[in-house]
């Protein structure tokens, strides 16, 4: 397969781009800077240098001509302020998802957040992020083009990964691995009965390929 990574220099990125090379497939991230393309070559993932703040529709479902799936893993980041929640958390995955239709690829997973919702209240930032989310959410699940799937992951951390999460509509709150995070995400693009399904993550007690199988009704 061939997966194309929106905010492939990111954390959970890097971590899902090495899954992928090593098991055989063809990844490829999609970096705002070039001083960031040697990082990913070393996981054994493609570069492709193209900012989604900035780039059209046109140029992005170019990149994904002939993919076999899309993954939207970008975000703004914890420091950046309310201008860029929307510009990367929301824009950037309605043009991601926009760009997947035009391309004709219809497997396409986002990672989300946990508590994203279009109508959630509130001014501060964390209120404009989870709002953000909620609405790039809801448009992705609009297109008819995409067979998609919505990753809502709880607490990120840094803590080595252990293989075993809890993965369901409604897992309630708790911390998850980023290692984890990037395992799921692994299976979810090669599991399409998982379409149509929006998923929290939470560490638990159930191996991943188990707990994908699992919500996918296998």
């Amino acid at each position: 397969m061939r997966i194309v990574i929106a905010g492939g220099h990111g954390q959970i990125a890097l971590r899902l781009e090495r899954l992928l090379a090593a098991r055989g497939d063809e990844a490829a991230g999609l970096i705002r800077k070039p001083e960031q393309a040697d990082d990913l070559r070393e996981l054994g993932a493609e570069p492709i240098v193209l900012d989604l703040e900035s780039a059209s529709v046109e140029e992005v479902a170019e990149v994904l001509k002939g993919a076999d799936a899309a993954v939207f893993a970008a975000g703004a980041g914890p420091g950046s302020g309310v201008d860029r929640k929307d510009t990367v958390d929301r824009a950037a995955a309605v043009l991601f998802a926009d760009a997947a239709v035009r391309a004709g690829v219809r497997r396409f997973v986002i990672v989300s957040s946990m508590g994203a919702d279009a109508e959630h209240q509130g001014d501060e930032v964390f209120d404009v992020y989870l709002r953000a989310k909620g609405e790039a959410d809801a448009y992705v699940r609009s297109l008819d083009g995409l067979d998609w799937t919505i990753l809502r992951p709880g607490q990120l951390t840094d803590e080595p990964g252990t293989g075993q999460v809890r993965l369901e509509a409604r897992t309630g709150r708790g911390p998850i691995p980023r290692d984890d995070v990037a395992a799921v995400l692994a299976e979810l693009v090669d599991t399409p009965a998982t379409a149509g399904l929006t998923l929290e993550l939470i560490s638990g007690s159930t191996p991943v390929p188990v707990a994908v199988r699992s919500v996918a009704g296998n």
